[in-house]
């Protein structure tokens, strides 16, 4: 199986991308977290460029990485100085790192328009630096910016800066898309050559702006290049990078490629999510491999299919890249969704005719707006109180809101809730921000004397969706919650033309799924301490 180095550039040039914005204890955390995937290479910054890439090089060396090479990535020396002077080469040269991944321009337009200076002085800026570098002890990885469209415009310049950094020392020659405009067959012929004529290890390094940022990878790896440069979800400056969470299982299902250390690969969906939730980002569900909904099932005749025979309708099994496999529930559901669920949820479905009933009642109530996709968690409280296994931890027999808007002041927000835990009333108040927040407020201050795990979870996204846009502000509304404690996240849903009633709906379910878990998890601790 032949390997092919794995370098990262999620905090260089993934952070370039709109949206992202890593603090160094945010690069810290993602750097352990790559390293624990194994990849060989992280790319952690340019440290001539700003204080915090500064202190993130500093800070690096207190980590005990067990398999990546941290980078320091900049520009070649600037035209008209040595390299000794030049300030960005120094701080690569004093930034604590094995490795050096500069960039210089390949396309003869940047050099000319860009840069103002000749094609001759680019050629000797990059053997300049690249030999600097080298001379430093560092390992160097040479990027040719623009490289496939300098070898559209003019080849044999292309292939010259190439051969500079080559004679200079470069350990790595790095093809990139930078513009990201390229096709498959051309990243393939343009390869080939540059293999043929240039005995050196080979990388490839592409942007997604026409949507072949994994293919053209792929591409350039089948032609002959040893090196994969891309991020972690395919972040990066305007439409991303080549997304390695794609990258990295084509090659080593598809292609049996070694990427990763021998069973890592497992870890991959982890770390997706992982960095997801650092860089504060909302994953694409239907991101391949990965996502949430990567390996979910709906279609009624895909679910039986699937649930007797997996590769029916699935590229690979979900748990080698650390995903699982999802049965969703939905109007188009058949009698195989709902037990491939059931046996999901560990809930009993053996009544045949007792299944039928109830998918007729999920899919009237998807039908009234309900849906359960994005809210398992209410759809596994309706699958257990229908089949007797779920008991109320409380019951609300009220609540009463008062909104009050003050001239010249914020609308202050009071709920009262009535609530009943076994036989004891509680009649509770409190304030909030907003109605949904006074209600959430109330009913926890209730409960808490019972619960007093409750404080232990929060609701960590709303949305809320108008059903009827044409019904203006009579239309009905779904509301969705996320929450969230230290175990993880679940959603609910509610649906009515009052979001007060809406929102409540979601919250009550919220709240009994947490009691539930958290009940289970306590009787389960109970009996093994027996």
């Amino acid at each position: 199986m032949k390997k092919i180095w794995v370098y990262d550039t999620t905090l260089r040039d993934g952070s370039q991308g709109e949206g992202v914005s890593l603090t160094v204890e945010d690069k810290l955390k993602i750097t352990a977290r790559l390293d624990y995937l194994g990849v060989d290479y992280i790319e952690g910054g340019w440290p001539g460029s700003n204080p915090k890439d500064l202190e993130y090089f500093k800070r690096v060396q207190e980590l005990e990485l067990r398999h990546a090479k941290v980078t320091a990535f900049g520009s070649t020396r600037r035209p008209g100085i040595k390299p000794e002077e030049d300030a960005n080469l120094k701080a690569i040269a004093g930034s604590g790192v094995p490795v050096a991944a500069i960039f210089g321009k390949s396309w003869d337009l940047h050099v000319l328009e860009a840069l103002g200076t000749t094609l001759a002085e680019n050629l000797k800026m990059i053997g300049d630096s690249v030999k600097f570098l080298k001379d430093q002890g560092m390992e160097v990885v040479f990027d040719a910016e623009h490289f496939f469209d300098g070898y559209k415009h003019n080849a044999d310049y292309a292939l010259q800066v190439l051969e500079a950094a080559l004679e200079a020392g470069a350990d790595w020659l790095v093809l990139c898309d930078t513009n990201g405009g390229s096709l498959p067959a051309e990243i393939t012929g343009a390869v080939q050559t540059v293999a043929q004529r240039l005995q050196a290890p080979l990388g490839i390094h592409c942007h997604n702006d026409g949507e072949l940022a994994v293919a053209n990878s792929l591409a350039a790896i089948e032609a002959g290049v040893t090196q994969v440069q891309g991020t972690v979800n395919g972040l990066g400056e305007r439409c991303g990078n080549a997304n390695l969470c794609s990258v990295i299982p084509n090659l080593e299902l598809k292609l049996n490629k070694r990427c990763l250390p021998k069973g890592n690969l497992r870890y991959l969906t982890e770390c997706s999510r992982y960095i997801s939730e650092i860089a504060n980002l909302v994953q694409h569900n239907n991101q391949p491999f990965v996502g949430q909904s990567a390996f979910a099932h709906k279609g009624g005749i895909h679910v039986s299919a699937v649930l007797k025979h997996p590769e029916t309708y699935e590229h690979l099994p979900p748990e080698t890249v650390g995903n699982t496999r999802r049965i969703l529930v939905s109007e188009l559901s058949g009698a195989s969704n709902l037990v491939g669920k059931a046996d999901e949820l560990g809930v009993d479905f053996s009544d045949k005719a007792f299944t039928r009933e109830l998918i007729q009642s999920i899919k009237e109530l998807e039908y009234q707006g309900y849906q359960f996709e994005g809210a398992e968690a209410s759809l596994e409280l309706i699958l257990k109180k229908a089949t007797g296994e779920y008991t109320p931890y409380f019951q609300v027999d009220s609540f009463k809101i008062l909104s009050e808007k003050v001239a010249g002041g914020e609308t202050i927000s009071e709920a009262m809730v009535k609530v009943r835990v076994d036989d004891k009333m509680v009649h509770t108040a409190a304030e909030g921000n907003g109605p949904v927040n006074a209600l959430d407020n109330a009913l926890r201050k209730g409960l808490e004397e019972f619960f007093p795990e409750i404080a232990q979870m929060h609701l960590s996204d709303y949305k809320v969706r108008v059903l009827d846009e044409k019904d203006a502000t009579r239309a009905k509304v779904r509301v969705l919650i996320e929450s969230r404690d230290v175990t993880g996240a679940w959603s609910t849903v509610g649906v009515s033309t009052d979001i007060i009633e809406a929102s409540w709906q979601a919250l009550l379910d919220s709240i009994d799924y947490f009691l539930m878990k958290r009940m289970s998890r306590n009787e389960k601790l109970a009996a093994n301490n027996a």
